[in-house]
């Protein structure tokens, strides 16, 4: 998919409020419903993360790396549709930060 249309998709979605954990928690249910169903296979699956890595960049801090929050955030979704992250975890926080 081009970056304009990737822009618009992001544009159309914030308009109509689709940004709700209760949509992200049915993404990864029917995305997980599917591959059990032998719908979606695994380079599938990975399409959908890196479409959703690259739409959360769009709204990424300007000050933060765009390829540190993409690896990031891949390897937060990694965890999730792998069922070993759970909504609402905080990401660990860096050795030798204070609380």
């Amino acid at each position: 998919m081009y970056e304009s249309e990737e822009r618009r998709i992001h544009d159309s979605v914030g308009l109509i409020g689709l940004r709700a954990h209760a949509t992200s928690v049915g993404l990864v249910q029917l995305t997980a419903e599917l591959v059990r169903a032998g719908v979606l296979d695994e380079a599938a699956v990975d399409r959908i993360k890196d479409a959703i890595v690259k739409e959360l960049s769009f709204s990424r801090a300007r000050s933060a790396s765009k390829e540190e929050f993409e690896r990031s955030t891949r390897l937060r979704l990694d965890g999730l549709f792998a069922g070993k992250e759970h909504f609402g975890d905080l990401p660990p926080k860096p050795p030798g930060s204070i609380d």
